[in-house]
């Protein structure tokens, strides 16, 4: 195990204050998470990403992972849900890279313990006494958008769980530097602060792939009441219960293979565009 950098003691206020206020709070009722959060993919990873480092707006060092397959090939930004950190989308990523795509995978400051991995940028954020709440990440996103298109100099397609499922719907209305959007459980979490995504996506026609576990699917569904859907853009209503979040992805998830299914159509055509 490596050293850690930041006393045990940080490490115990962030696992037992931080992590559990986001998880209690994050704006969700359906029964979701385990009693521990635990990545249920237990195939070993035959090559490690590359771990990078770059400044989010207000100058805090956010940490990441590179999965690069080929560096002319599209670029997803990869942002976790509530609690967690970059690590949410290990082996997500991998199957990312098989399918033609670099993966960039965040560690955003809102965020937490997983498995054995620490939100390095959380930890940060918390020693430099920065405020960690959803919509303070938002500027981790972007920095890791202009980060991504920037390295790989195009636009790049933007994928949220939960809390960040909701950012990332903003940001793809804001940013000409991002192409697409894949967003996990969204919900209109943040309309007091930043205006109702019903209204923001009225007008909205880049591709969009939206999903979340069938109970939510209905709230879903009323963020794009005022949206004219075009042949790039789909809502997944899993069969089964689902999940919340990108987790429905993981290795061995019940349910899994239906949302890998549908999310593959969609990238398909996103590669052929």
């Amino acid at each position: 195990m490596k050293m850690l950098l930041y006393p045990i003691v940080l490490f115990g206020l962030l696992c037992t204050g931080c992590s559990y206020q986001e998880q209690a709070t994050e704006p969700f009722t359906v029964q979701e998470m385990d009693e521990t959060n635990k990545i249920t993919d237990s195939t070993e990873q035959t090559e490690q990403p590359a771990h990078v480092e770059f400044a989010s707006l207000d100058g805090l060092t956010i940490s990441a992972n590179i999965y690069e397959v080929d560096k002319d090939a599209p670029v997803i930004v990869l942002c976790h849900q509530a609690g967690f950190n970059k690590h949410e989308y290990d082996g997500i990523a991998e199957k990312l890279n098989a399918k033609g795509f670099n993966c960039i995978a965040i560690d955003q400051r809102s965020g937490g313990l997983l498995d054995d991995h620490q939100n390095e940028t959380t930890l940060r954020a918390v020693a430099q006494g920065k405020p960690i709440e959803y919509l303070d990440a938002e500027q981790d996103i972007i920095a890791a958008i202009n980060y991504a298109s920037e390295k790989y100099n195009r636009p790049v397609t933007l994928w949220g769980s939960s809390y960040s499922a909701t950012l990332v719907l903003y940001l793809a209305v804001e940013k000409k530097n991002v192409n697409a959007v894949i967003s996990f459980s969204p919900g209109d979490y943040f309309s007091n602060e930043k205006g109702s995504l019903v209204e923001k996506l009225a007008d909205f026609n880049k591709p969009l792939f939206i999903t979340s576990s069938k109970q939510e699917a209905s709230g879903t569904k009323k963020l794009m009441a005022k949206m004219k859907m075009n042949d790039s853009q789909t809502q997944f209503i899993p069969e089964g219960t689902g999940h919340h979040g990108s987790r429905a992805l993981w290795e061995n998830q019940t349910g899994g293979e239906e949302y890998w299914t549908a999310i593959d159509v969609f990238l398909a055509q996103l590669k052929a565009h």
